[in-house]
């Protein structure tokens, strides 16, 4: 919008130039007095410079500075303008001007008082030549924003196909992270030593190497049709070309429209896409957290299961105990009933009895520790006469 803007004003600048100059005595139509009419003009800008105020005075400053800023973008438009065109084309078109504008644009000298002698006057452009140069720039302008655009374009689906590579790539690393885990790390392990199963493993990775050499083989086929077609289509291109058969503006017109057409299709068949992937990626978070949940609840099943198979054996070892014990209290039921009709059948002696018992049982224990002193006295005597045969024996 603001080059366009820009652009509308360049012709009315350029105008606005040829007058200023036109009327400060530097156009086609200035005489040999135009040193005079300068010098009067300076002295008449002079006065006026004495008598206005400060006010006046900048608000002149900042018009003469909006002027400079519409010169030099003239002049930078027109720079712009002759570094791109050839100047064998801008003679082309001098020549091709009508007379009165061969009659504006033509060559001054004049002489000077000042430091150099004679200089000449550069070509003065019309109205009509500076709107072209304005409305040329102004194309060339829109084919560069076009061809940026165009580019910056490419190079952001670009990157959008690369980021939904890699979003499916995360995906899919995702996904066989969990199918590892699940059919590995926690589904490949021996449950009595805990360790890995080494089949399980090889069998694994096998498999997912017979699926990469299937994927590739089915890339390495679709290639090759597509690089088939692309003959095809660069055989049926060339044929036309040879035939004639080229396509004009209006065909290419109409391909443009139809290409926007199926891109605006594509780009809503994407945001189909990218939605039915976000939902789909929601569907396997909640399937992942309902499969974590399922192993969780499988591995606490498995431990309530293990739990009561070992207190199904705790109690068949109390009732086996149970058993035992009945037997055991069977017996001392027995014991103790016979205890006690031995007790109710007991009857106690006469205490003469008793201390009669006790006097005998004093005199055999005195009687014992007698004949224990005999014993040891003959047992040393023993050991003196086993020395003396020795000692005989080894004298002998």
């Amino acid at each position: 919008a603001v080059v366009s803007t820009q652009s509308g004003h360049y012709g009315r600048d350029f105008y606005k130039l040829n007058l200023r100059m036109t009327s400060t005595g530097e156009g086609p139509s200035a005489t040999g007095s135009s040193s005079i009419s300068a010098n009067t003009s300076q002295i008449s800008l002079a006065d006026q410079f004495a008598r206005s105020t400060e006010e006046e005075i900048l608000i002149a400053l900042d018009e003469i500075r909006n002027e400079n800023d519409k010169l030099d973008k003239e002049t930078l438009i027109l720079t712009k303008y002759l570094k791109r065109v050839d100047p064998k084309d801008i003679q082309t078109q001098i020549k091709e001007a009508s007379p009165v504008q061969q009659d504006v644009v033509r060559v001054h000298k004049r002489r000077s008082r000042s430091r150099t002698g004679s200089t000449e006057r550069l070509l003065k452009l019309t109205t009509e030549q500076k709107c072209d140069i304005a409305q040329r720039e102004h194309d060339e302008l829109r084919e560069e924003i076009n061809k940026f655009k165009h580019e910056t374009e490419k190079i952001l689906d670009t990157h959008k196909a690369t980021r939904e590579e890699a979003e499916i790539r995360l995906a899919e690393m995702k996904k066989s992270s969990y199918e590892f885990n699940r059919d590995i790390v926690l589904g490949a392990k021996n449950p009595r030593t805990g360790k890995v199963i080494a089949e399980r493993v090889t069998r694994y990775f096998e498999d997912k190497m017979r699926t990469r050499k299937a994927l590739i083989e089915k890339l390495r086929l679709k290639n090759s049709t597509l690089k088939v077609q692309k003959k095809k289509l660069q055989l049926q291109l060339k044929q036309k070309e040879e035939m004639g058969e080229v396509l004009h503006e209006v065909d290419f017109k109409q391909l443009r429209i139809e290409n926007n057409q199926y891109l605006e299709k594509i780009d809503e068949r994407n945001q189909e896409l990218l939605k039915l992937k976000h939902s789909s990626g929601n569907t396997l978070q909640v399937l992942n957290t309902y499969k974590k949940k399922l192993n969780h609840l499988t591995m606490e099943s498995n431990r309530l299961k293990l739990e009561i198979s070992q207190r199904n054996e705790l109690l068949t070892k109390i009732d086996n105990e149970t058993e035992l014990v009945e037997k055991e209290r069977q017996k001392a039921e027995k014991i103790n009933a016979n205890l006690r009709r031995q007790l109710q059948d007991y009857i106690v002696p006469e205490v003469i009895d008793y201390v009669q018992v006790r006097a005998d049982l004093y005199e055999l224990t005195k009687t014992m520790k007698t004949w224990e002193r005999k014993v040891d006295i003959a047992q040393m005597e023993l050991q003196k006469y086993q020395k003396q045969w020795l000692t005989m024996r080894e004298h002998s």
